[in-house]
């Protein structure tokens, strides 16, 4: 890890702290990106000496110009971007309001396509990148009734990536990435709109270090599709067994 440079968004808290931590103490240059500066700096004091956090919105465009920009004059490049931002929501699907969806699409989708369409230019002039956009077992299944609008923005963003990662195909030397954790104990749950049960609580929640592990051997293989749980993918092809679908996870 110590000849990479590692932009993480959502970095203030959660999985994209952990894994600000997990690549910073494993020797990798990180730059952190959100939009609480108070949480920032003390997430990139944990992380390394070299550490770098940009206040972002990243569901500003201007703004993620304006962290693609100081990554590079900062450390000279980017080799790995990761689409880590993201809000849940606890509301029925009957309950949903227009507004409900746009917020759910600005901050789950707007971010990750911003972050991707401002460092493009940066990999395809280099010849090399790597995008990871973190998603969810939602994105694969749509179990949690009360999710739906997230559950969708995450479909949204599965089929975003895959569709990124065709048209990169032509350079050899980009890749795409999709993580897909389940339930993680973090503070999404309270932080959703509208409320929800902290997640910190489940039984089978997985710690954020543990997907932090998951996201910086993705870094290390370039796969181009992970589950942070084991027999997640089993699940999945379960799921649309019993459907009588096809999923292609």
């Amino acid at each position: 890890m110590t000849d990479k440079v590692v932009v993480i968004t959502g970095a203030s808290s959660g999985i994209g702290a952990a894994l600000a931590e997990h690549l910073g103490k494993a020797g990798a240059s990180v730059v952190l990106l959100a939009r609480r500066g108070d949480l920032l700096e003390a997430v990139a004091a944990r992380s390394s000496p070299t550490a770098y956090p940009i206040v972002t919105d990243v569901t500003q465009r201007a703004e993620v110009t304006r962290a693609v920009e100081g990554a590079i004059e900062r450390f000279g490049r980017i080799d790995v971007w990761v689409n880590n931002a993201g809000r849940g929501i606890t509301r029925l699907p009957s309950e949903l309001t227009g507004e409900d969806i746009d917020e759910m699409v600005r901050i789950n989708i707007k971010s990750v396509l911003y972050g991707t369409q401002e460092v493009l230019p940066h990999f395809i002039s280099r010849g090399s990148g790597h995008i990871i956009n973190v998603s969810s077992m939602l994105g694969r299944m749509p179990l949690a009734l009360t999710r739906s609008a997230y559950t969708g923005a995450k479909h949204f963003l599965n089929a975003l990536t895959a569709n990124f990662r065709e048209e990169l195909a032509q350079y050899p030397g980009i890749q795409v990435s999709l993580v897909s954790p389940g339930v993680v104990a973090t503070d999404f749950g309270l932080n959703a709109s509208y409320g929800g049960p902290d997640s910190r609580t489940l039984p089978w929640a997985q710690s954020p270090e543990a997907v932090a592990a998951v996201i910086a051997g993705v870094i290390r293989t370039r796969q181009p599709d992970v589950y942070t749980q084991p027999g997640s993918r089993e699940r999945v092809l379960a799921y649309y067994s019993r459907l009588g679908a096809d999923p292609n996870p």
